[in-house]
This record gives structure tokens, C-alpha cells and sequence, in this order.
């Protein structure tokens, strides 16, 4: 992407290494220094030195917690008394209102009234104040911005804040620390308030570190910004930690100058990756979180020998949405699978089937008979059989054997 690095001259950025040391020595002991450790297995997998650092193990599961806090403790005498404001229905939300409250300055949080239940309430269980306004967040957002003007509040900005950047650059300086051998940081981007701390650390160190940023395929705002193109942005994404349809004006100026370059990750990848850390490392990560490990997985004769740094930048999944991931995970490997047979609608029919099943190891979890909406004669009837196999060839193995049997049979597979 070579445009991220055709600006005529370096540009005066409006946040510095000096900011960023600043804002360690501010936040330390507030935050939790998470670690930053190797991962075999992934290394292994990708073909690279794979270190994770581990920002869903912060108190709020997310790494935003750095900026807010930074900014928090930068505020006068008055802004505090006064209190401040932020539109947001995620991670930021969560880490104003823990840190506001710990020093005792008033939050209120404006989110859409779409915002699921889950993430109200434990914003209002860190003791700020949710106001639920508008079906989007822009119209939340301008709402906030009204409150702020109306009642002299400050608004935190979840990202085009000097003080945030600073704040996320944090993350950068310890894994450094703990991994000095990292030679490319790859980085989701939503506003870019995280790329662009961690950036503004990397590019300031004595030897050439890369930094590359991720983006999910359905919300490419901040590689379209750098890159003049205009792919379509919306849609149900897992990374909506990420989804944002307008990156910051600051943000992007210091993405311009300092990344080298942004790549785009699929559902697909973003689910596996999910699916990846919990299985392999044993921790739970939400789709941005996981879009580090996607973009290996997605470009690995890219990143290969490598040593490479990726942030888990947060933990906050609905569980109903992790255990759909995991199941999909399943069925994709093998592991899982649904099998449509064609029965003759008779005594028997079924036992045959099931008798198959047996013979072969496969553990059988749900049986759908469909008798009427099918265009099969009146004594013919679809079973869709769902099942649980040990891997890819057991079940190839399984539907040989049925077909060996004379049955009529196919794999539903996901989309």
C-alpha cells in the first residue's frame, strides 16, 4: 500500500514518544501491566515468532482503559467537578466509567437505544450514568455533544484525542519491553486511536520496526482514507469493536505518516481466529481482538519468519455469540456436521441408518425427520442427522460408508 508512504515531508504529529512515556509514568499501577508471551502453537502455525499480549486480562477485558485513564488524570480541577461525557457502546464506554468513578469524577454514557442490555448494564454496574438516545450511534453521538455543550461537560473522545493515542502507545512500550526482538506490530483499526500509540512508539525506536494495520473486510474506513478507494462500509461484523465508518482526523494523519501498511481480514478468518485463541492459548477474545491473528492466517507468505507483536485487544463476546463462533469452528473443521440422507418412509428405515453410525464411531446428537415439505414422492423422506466426528477424514469416512450402503446422502455445509 504505497501510499501510506508518499506524503512529501514528515509532518509535525501532534503526539510524540515523550507523550507516551508520559502517560506510563501517569497510568502505572492503575492499569494492569498484562503480559506479552510467545505462542508455540501459533508460531508453529504461521509460520513466525508469534508474541500475544494479553489486554483482555485488564479489568474491563479491554486495553482502552490506558487512554481513558490518561485522560482523566489530565483533566483541571473544574472539568473534573463538572464531569465528563462520551458516546459509546463498547469497550470505552466500560473503561470512562470504571477509572471516572474510581476518582470520583461524574460519567455519563449516551448509547443508541439498540445497544444490547448486557453492555448497559455493566457500564452502569462501573457506577456511570447510560442515557439511551437515538437508533445509531451518530445520533447518540450528537446527543453527547449537546449534553456537552448544555451542561459543561468534557467529552472523551474514543480515539481523536492526543491524550488517548498516548494513552494506547503504552501498550507498544511494554511489549518492547518484555519481546525486544519484535520487528512488525500488527494492529486493528477502528478510529485508530490504538495503531497510532503503538506507532508512535515503534517509529521512534533506534532500529526499523513495521506496523501494520487490520482492518475487517466489511469496514475498511481507515485503509480507504489512505488509500483513495471507496469499498463499501456496513454490515453485521464480529469484530464491532472495529466497525467504525469514519476513522479520526488525527488518527489518520499519524497513520499516514508512521504505517507501513493496512491489509483486510474476513468474517471467516476473524471467526477462526476466535475459535484459535481459545482453543490453543485458553482465552477468551472479541472479533477485534482476534483480527491480529486473522491477518497471519490470511497473509502468511507475508508475515512468515517474522517476530511479530499482536495485541488481544479485548475479551468482551456475548457468550451466546462465542458458542455460535466455536460451533461454526466445528462444523468447518469436521468435527461437527450435519448429513442429509434419503430414506424410503418404512419400518426400519432409520435403524439402518443409525446402525451405520454406530459401526463407524460417529456419536449421532440430533435426528430431523421432513416428510411434507420436500419434492420427494409421498413414501420418500429427507433425515437431516447431526453428528459428532473426531476430524475431516472420520466423517469422509463416515459418508463413504453410507453411500456404500446405497444411501443418498450430502453435507450440508455453512456458507
Amino acid at each position: 500500500m504505497a501510499s501510506l508512504l508518499e506524503t512529501p515531508a514528515p509532518a509535525l504529529l501532534p503526539v510524540s514518544l515523550d507523550d507516551v512515556l508520559g502517560a506510563r509514568a501517569r497510568i502505572a499501577g492503575s492499569v494492569v501491566r498484562t503480559p506479552t508471551l510467545v505462542s508455540k502453537t501459533l508460531s508453529q502455525f504461521v509460520g513466525a515468532t508469534v508474541y500475544l499480549k494479553f489486554e483482555n486480562l485488564q479489568f474491563t477485558a479491554a486495553y482502552k482503559e490506558r487512554g481513558a485513564l490518561n485522560t482523566l488524570l489530565q483533566l483541571s480541577v473544574e472539568q473534573r467537578e463538572r464531569g465528563v461525557i462520551a458516546a459509546s457502546a463498547g469497550n470505552h464506554a466500560q473503561g470512562l466509567a470504571y477509572h471516572g468513578i474510581r476518582l470520583g469524577i461524574p460519567v455519563t454514557i449516551v448509547m443508541p437505544r439498540s445497544t444490547p442490555t448486557v453492555k448497559v448494564t455493566q457500564t452502569e454496574g462501573h457506577g456511570a450514568t447510560v442515557i439511551l438516545e437515538g437508533e445509531t450511534f451518530d445520533e447518540a453521538y450528537a446527543h453527547a455533544r449537546t449534553l456537552e455543550a448544555t451542561n459543561g461537560l468534557t467529552f472523551v473522545h474514543p480515539f481523536d484525542d492526543p491524550r488517548i493515542v498516548a494513552g494506547q502507545g503504552t501498550i507498544a512500550l511494554e511489549m518492547l519491553e518484555d519481546a525486544p526482538g519484535i520487528d512488525t506490530f500488527v494492529v486493528p483499526i477502528g478510529g485508530g486511536g490504538l495503531i497510532s500509540g503503538i506507532a508512535t512508539v515503534a517509529k521512534a525506536q533506534p532500529r526499523a520496526i513495521d506496523v501494520i494495520g487490520v482492518q475487517a473486510e466489511l469496514y475498511p474506513s481507515m485503509y480507504n482514507r489512505m488509500n483513495g478507494g471507496a469499498l463499501p462500509i456496513g454490515g453485521d461484523t464480529l469484530a464491532e469493536g472495529i466497525a467504525v465508518k469514519e476513522p479520526g482526523g488525527l488518527t489518520a494523519q499519524i497513520v499516514r505518516e508512521l504505517v507501513d501498511d493496512i491489509v483486510l481480514v474476513s468474517e471467516r478468518s476473524l471467526e477462526e481466529s476466535v475459535s484459535l485463541l481459545l482453543q490453543i492459548e485458553k482465552t477468551v477474545v472479541e472479533g477485534a481482538g482476534a483480527a491480529g491473528l486473522a491477518a497471519l492466517l490470511t497473509h502468511r507468505e507475508r508475515f512468515a519468519g517474522k517476530h511479530i507483536g499482536i495485541v488481544l485487544c479485548g475479551g468482551n463476546i456475548d457468550t451466546r455469540l462465542l458458542a455460535n463462533v466455536l460451533l461454526r469452528d466445528l462444523a468447518r473443521s469436521g468435527r461437527l456436521a450435519r448429513l442429509r440422507v434419503r430414506l424410503q418412509d418404512r419400518p426400519g428405515a432409520l435403524y439402518g441408518v443409525a446402525k451405520i453410525f454406530h459401526e463407524q464411531a460417529v456419536n449421532i446428537i440430533e435426528i430431523y425427520h421432513q416428510r411434507v415439505f420436500t419434492t420427494l414422492p409421498a413414501k420418500g423422506l429427507i433425515t437431516d442427522i447431526e453428528c459428532e466426528t473426531r476430524d475431516r477424514p472420520h466423517l469422509d469416512r463416515l459418508i463413504a460408508a453410507l453411500r456404500d450402503a446405497s444411501y443418498e446422502v450430502s453435507l450440508v455445509e455453512l456458507a
